[in-house]
C-alpha cells in the first residue's frame, strides 16, 4: 500500500502533463482529416427528372414545357438529372407509349375479350423510340418470367403483358437510354437512381445497366427505395450479394450518395459503403413537400421570406455539413382559391439564380458548381501512432477527472481503463469508440470548471483579489483550453470515414449536454471543501432533511421547465421558433459561421460572472459555475458532429467563447453598477 500510495502520488503530479503529451501527439489524426475534408469542393445541384416529368403532364405542351424548364434549370446553375430506372408508367410521361388495361383496350378496339383477363396493354405511340422501348419492356418481363404477346390498333404495335397494369407498372426497366443521350445532348450531367425492386437479384442484369450508365458519364448511384441493390432478408445472401454489388461499383467507379436526415437509413448501405472503401457523397435533399410551400397561395413578401429560407438552407448543408449533391424535387399542385394548377419552379430557380443566391453565395464561400466526387481520404505514416495516443489521452483525461472525486484511486482507473478500453475494442470496437468518445468530451467539458472551483475554494479565505474583471477572461481562457483536449479526444478517437459521412453518429448528445452539469454540482457540493466521506453522508442527509419551502418548489419548477426546454434543444431533433430563425440567419449572414446562442448569450456570461464573483469572495458565483457548464459541453458537441468541417466547428467555438466573454465583462459592469448605487444611496436610506 505504501508503494501504490507514492505512485499514486507521482502518477497524479505527471497525470495533466501526460494527458496533453498524448493529445498533442494525437494532432495528426486532426491533420488528416482537415487535408481529407479540403478535397471535395465541387458541388452539384441535380434535379429530378421524374419530377419534371409529372409536372409536364398537367400542361398544355408536355414536350415543350421540359425543354423549357431544362434551359431555365441551366441558367440557374442546375447541371444535373436524376434520371431513375424507367417504368411503364414514366414512358408513358415521356409519351413514347400508352398504357390500358384489359377494359380500356376492349374499349378502344371494339374487340371483347374474356372475363377473366387482366392483362396490361402497351401501344408503343412514338415511332422515333419504338424499337429500343419495345427491346427494353421485353428484356425486362422476360426475365421475370410473364408472357408477352403483340397487338396493334391502327397501324400502332403494342405489347400485351399478362400482368395487371398496376402490377406491370411497379415494375423496373433499366434505364432510358433514349432520355439519357437527350440529356446528355443537352449538357447535363446524370445521376442514376437505382433501386432494390426486382425479386431476384441478377448481377448480370447490375452489369449492364452499370455499363450502359458509364457510357454516359455517370458517376454517382444515388439508391431508389429502403435497401440497396443486393439486400434481401437472408442474411448470408446479402453479404453475399453486397460484396458482388461493390465489387461492380468499383469495376465502374461509381459513388453512392449517401442522404443526409433520414429518418431510417437504407438497409445495407453501411456494409456498401464500407465494401466501396467509402467512396461515398453526402446528398442533401430538397423534398417536394418543401418544394410544396412555395408554390402555395401567400403574399409577395411571404414568397421572397420563403425563398431567402430556400437559399440559407442550402448554402448551410454545403459549407457546415459537407454536402456536395443537392438534390431538387418539385411536384404539380392544385390552387383552388386560383383554380389553376401550380408548381414552384420559377421559385426554386429564383433561390438559385443571381447574385443573392444559393449558387453565387456558395460560389463566395470557395466552392465550385461541377460534378461531385467522394472526399480522397489522407493518412500520414503516423496516423496510426496517433490514434493509439487518442485512445490513450482519452483514457487518461477520464481518471484525471475523476482523481478530483477520488484522489487514492487515480493510478488504478488510469490502469483499468486502458486494459478495459483496450479490451473492449478488441471485441468491438465501434463500441469501445462510442463509449471513450461520450467518457471524455462529458469529462473534459466539466474538468476545466472544476479545476478552476478547486483553485478558488483554496484563496477564499484570502482578500478580495483587485483586476478580478481580467482575471476571470483569463480564467475563461484556460477552461477553454483545457475543453480543447476533449474536442482534440473525440477527433481522434472517432477517426472514422463513417463517421465524416455521418454513417455513424457521435452517440450521446443529450448525455453530453447534462453530464458535465451534473459532474460539477456533485463537486461543488461534496468534494470541493475536502471534506470526509462521514462528512460527505452528514451532508447529504442534511441536504434531504431540509424543510422545502414554496419558494424552493418555484424555484425547482422554473428550474425543471429550463432543464427541459435545453433537452428539447439539443440533438437534431430540436426545433427553432420563427423569430429564432430569423435571429440565426441575421448571425450567419453577419459573422459567416453561427455561433451557439446557449453559449454566447447565457453560459459563457455566466461562467464569466461567476468566477468574478468569486474572486470577489462572492462564493454564490459557485452555482452560476455549475450551470455555466453548458458552455464547455456545447463547445465541444460542436465537434461530435464529425460531418461538419473542423474549421467551422472552431470558428463557432471562437466567436462563441468571444463573444461571451464580451457579455460576461457587460453583466460585470451592470453588477458593479447595481452594487455601488446599492451602497451610495439604497443603505444610507435604510439607516435612517
Amino acid at each position: 500500500m505504501q508503494w501504490y500510495r507514492r505512485a499514486n502520488h507521482m502518477w497524479q503530479k505527471s497525470l495533466w502533463w501526460l494527458v496533453i503529451a498524448c493529445l498533442l501527439l494525437s494532432l495528426p489524426v486532426a491533420v488528416d482529416r482537415y487535408r481529407t475534408e479540403s478535397t471535395s469542393k465541387k458541388v452539384e445541384f441535380v434535379f429530378d427528372y421524374r419530377d419534371l416529368l409529372e409536372i409536364s403532364d398537367t400542361k398544355p405542351n408536355p414536350a415543350q414545357f421540359v425543354d423549357e424548364q431544362l434551359k431555365k434549370m441551366k441558367q440557374a446553375g442546375i447541371t444535373s438529372m436524376a434520371v431513375y430506372e424507367s417504368t411503364l408508367n414514366e414512358l408513358r410521361l415521356s409519351r413514347r407509349i400508352e398504357l390500358y388495361n384489359s377494359h380500356e383496350a376492349m374499349a378502344l378496339t371494339q374487340t371483347p375479350v374474356s372475363g377473366n383477363e387482366n392483362f396490361a396493354y402497351v401501344l408503343l405511340t412514338d415511332a422515333s423510340s419504338r424499337a429500343t422501348v419495345q427491346e427494353m419492356i421485353e428484356q425486362t418481363f422476360k426475365r421475370l418470367g410473364v408472357n408477352i404477346h403483340t397487338w396493334s390498333y391502327k397501324n400502332t404495335p403494342g405489347l400485351v403483358l399478362e400482368l395487371p397494369l398496376d402490377d406491370a407498372a411497379m415494375k423496373p426497366l433499366s434505364p432510358d437510354p433514349l432520355t439519357l443521350r437527350s440529356l446528355k445532348d443537352k449538357g447535363f450531367q446524370i445521376v442514376a437512381r437505382v433501386g432494390n425492386r426486382n425479386a431476384a437479384f441478377s448481377a448480370e442484369a447490375l452489369e449492364a445497366t452499370l455499363a450502359m450508365l458509364k457510357e454516359f458519364g455517370v458517376t454517382s448511384i444515388l439508391v431508389d427505395g429502403d435497401s440497396v441493390p443486393g439486400y434481401s432478408a437472408d442474411l448470408k445472401k446479402t453479404q453475399t450479394q453486397l460484396k458482388v454489388v461493390a465489387g461492380l461499383l468499383n469495376k465502374y467507379d461509381m459513388a453512392l450518395a449517401a442522404i443526409e436526415l433520414q429518418k431510417s437509413p437504407q438497409k445495407g448501405f453501411t456494409t456498401l459503403a464500407r465494401l466501396t472503401d467509402y467512396n461515398v457523397i453526402r446528398l442533401h435533399s430538397f423534398t417536394e413537400n418543401d418544394a410544396a410551400k412555395l408554390a402555395e397561395n401567400i403574399t409577395t413578401e411571404e414568397l421572397e421570406g420563403r425563398i431567402d429560407g430556400v437559399t440559407d438552407r442550402l448554402v448551410l448543408a454545403v459549407k457546415d455539413r459537407n454536402i456536395r449533391l443537392v438534390f431538387l424535387n418539385a411536384r404539380a399542385g392544385k390552387n383552388l382559391d386560383r383554380g389553376l394548377m401550380t408548381d414552384p419552379l420559377d421559385a426554386l430557380y429564383k433561390s438559385l439564380d443571381g447574385k443573392d443566391g444559393a449558387v453565387a453565395k456558395i460560389k463566395d464561400k470557395g466552392f465550385t458548381v461541377g460534378k461531385a466526387h467522394a472526399f480522397v481520404r489522407y493518412e500520414s505514416s503516423l496516423h496510426s501512432f496517433s490514434i493509439a495516443a487518442a485512445y490513450t489521452g482519452a483514457v487518461l483525461l477520464i481518471a484525471l477527472t475523476l482523481s478530483y472525486f477520488v484522489p487514492g484511486l487515480t493510478l488504478a482507473i488510469s490502469l483499468l481503463g486502458l486494459l478495459g478500453v483496450g479490451g473492449l475494442h478488441v471485441l468491438a470496437s465501434s463500441a469501445a469508440q462510442k463509449l471513450l468518445a461520450l467518457g471524455a468530451t462529458s469529462c473534459a467539458a466539466a474538468l476545466g470548471i472544476i479545476a478552476a472551483i478547486s483553485w478558488l475554494q483554496k484563496r477564499r479565505n484570502e482578500t478580495a483579489a483587485a483586476g478580478a474583471w481580467w482575471k476571470s477572461v483569463v480564467m475563461l481562457l484556460i477552461i477553454t483550453a483545457v475543453s480543447g483536449l476533449g474536442i482534440i479526444a473525440v477527433v481522434g478517437v472517432d477517426h472514422s470515414m463513417i463517421y465524416m459521412l455521418q454513417l455513424e453518429q457521435f452517440t450521446g448528445v443529450k448525455v453530453l449536454a447534462y453530464l458535465p452539469v451534473v459532474i460539477v454540482a456533485a463537486y461543488v457540493l461534496f468534494f470541493s471543501e475536502g471534506l470526509s466521506f462521514p462528512q460527505m453522508l452528514g451532508k447529504a442527509q442534511q441536504i434531504l432533511a431540509s424543510k422545502i419551502s414554496v419558494l424552493w418548489v418555484i424555484c425547482a419548477v422554473m428550474i425543471g421547465a429550463v432543464g427541459m426546454y435545453y433537452l428539447s434543444r439539443t440533438g437534431n431533433e430540436g426545433s427553432a421558433s420563427s423569430l429564432e430563425m430569423v435571429f440565426r440567419n441575421f448571425l450567419e449572414n453577419t459573422l459567416g459561421v453561427r455561433p451557439r446562442n446557449k453559449e454566447f448569450l447565457f453560459a459563457y456570461p455566466a461562467l464569466v460572472f461567476g468566477i468574478y464573483l468569486c474572486l470577489k469572495r462572492h462564493m454564490a458565483g459557485l452555482y452560476l459555475m455549475i450551470v455555466s457548464a453548458i458552455g464547455p459541453a456545447s463547445s465541444i458537441g460542436s465537434f461530435t458532429h464529425l460531418h461538419t468541417p473542423l474549421y467551422i466547428s472552431f470558428i463557432r467555438v471562437l466567436l462563441g467563447v468571444g463573444l461571451g466573454a464580451i457579455f460576461g465583462l457587460i453583466l460585470i459592469v451592470v453588477w458593479e453598477l447595481v452594487v455601488r448605487g446599492w451602497n451610495k444611496w439604497v443603505i444610507p436610506l435604510s439607516k435612517l
